[in-house]
């Protein structure tokens, strides 16, 4: 739990960086911020002499502390050698190798990676944005959080362009902040997935996807295309569509349908990663039934594990380490002022044990 202090301390800051304080705007007296945070005179000394320590914060003897401007000191230094890295889920799934990938490039470089978590929650991303924010950083690499909707945090975004701090965004972007972006063609590959099913006979096929972020809107528009290209069975399509926090709802939902009689339940599952897959093919085990005899499973991203799964998982590729090569590469050029293009990576059907045919 952070000290009193600090929390006195991250709230000035966070005000100081998205410009709700102002430059050489004056603070809350020591009395006002004492009351505000219920805490003692010395807490909120401590709190604004690290903040003036840090340049965030000037002094005038006998007339109160003020915003400095700090934003134009930064214009002026030498570009600090370190990235910052913001991601949704850093040590888990499919994350681990994409930093990798952009750790060699960066270390090459001679430069070093800060890492933060979101847990895909808009107010933890406030947060990691503003201690980022406070590092002095080179430049960042960010994994939006809930992509599906217009960012929150779109204050602190603008202010980390205000002060030329470059940015690229990995596997999604916002609605409202353009940037340079590296993504997989999610719409492509899951419209390819859906008819590869089709081919091989499958006519009630489930879609899972979680659409609180871009990628699982695009997946299920894909998934929606292939089916109004074939009117004859669209009837028979189904989607459990699902918030990144509501997981066990959307398994819930689909053990639903897995208990249903032979002639109404799916044929074939699309998952929106491998690691709701992996989830869906235990789930089905659960229930009796066999992949892919009596059910046929696809996920997407082409986990380490999903090769090891029984039977071994049809799934899609994601680029991966070479996205975050990538990501710090064209990272480095905008730090030059080079200019940049944004990357859209083709994803591969990779084919497994999991998928049998209908006959």
């Amino acid at each position: 739990m952070a000290n009193k202090y600090e929390i006195v301390k991250k709230d000035i800051l966070e005000k100081i960086l998205s410009g709700e304080y102002d430059k050489n705007q004056q603070l809350p007296t020591e009395s006002e911020m004492m009351t505000a945070f219920s805490v003692s005179r010395y807490t909120v000394r401590r709190a604004v002499s690290d903040l003036e320590n840090e340049k965030y914060v000037y002094r005038v003897q006998g007339g109160g502390s003020f915003v400095a401007d700090w934003s134009a000191a930064k214009k002026y230094e030498e570009v600090p050698k370190v990235i910052g890295i913001l991601s949704t889920h850093v040590a888990s799934y499919i994350f681990p190798a994409i930093i990798d990938g952009a750790d060699q490039v960066l270390s090459e470089n001679e430069f070093s990676l800060i890492l933060a978590n979101t847990h895909n929650d808009p107010k933890r991303e406030r947060t990691a944005l503003t201690n980022l924010m406070s590092q002095n950083l080179g430049g960042l690499i960010i994994e939006p959080t809930q992509s599906a909707i217009d960012t929150s945090n779109i204050d602190l975004y603008q202010k980390i362009a205000q002060l030329n701090i470059p940015m690229v965004f990995i596997n999604a972007s916002y609605n409202n902040f353009e940037g340079t972006t590296l993504v997989s063609d999610d719409k492509n590959a899951i419209y390819q997935v859906t008819e590869y099913l089709i081919k091989r006979g499958h006519k009630r096929i489930t879609g899972v996807f979680q659409v609180s972020d871009v990628q699982g809107i695009h997946r299920l528009n894909g998934f929606l295309q292939s089916y109004q290209n074939h009117p004859n069975i669209l009837p028979e399509s189904s989607s459990i569509m699902y918030k990144s926090d509501e997981v066990n709802e959307a398994l819930q939902n689909m053990r639903e349908l897995l208990v249903k009689n032979p002639d109404q339940r799916p044929t074939a599952i699309i998952a929106y990663n491998d690691q709701l897959a992996i989830r869906i093919v235990d789930l089905i085990h659960e229930v009796g039934l066999k992949v892919p005899q009596d059910i046929s499973v696809i996920g997407f991203d082409d986990f380490q594990l999903s090769q090891y799964l029984s039977p071994r998982l049809t799934t899609v590729s994601h680029a991966k380490e070479k996205m975050g090569q990538d990501a710090a590469r064209l990272l480095l050029q905008k730090i030059k002022h080079h200019k940049v293009e944004s990357i859209v990576y083709h994803s591969q059907l990779i084919e497994r044990e999991s998928v049998s045919d209908i006959s």
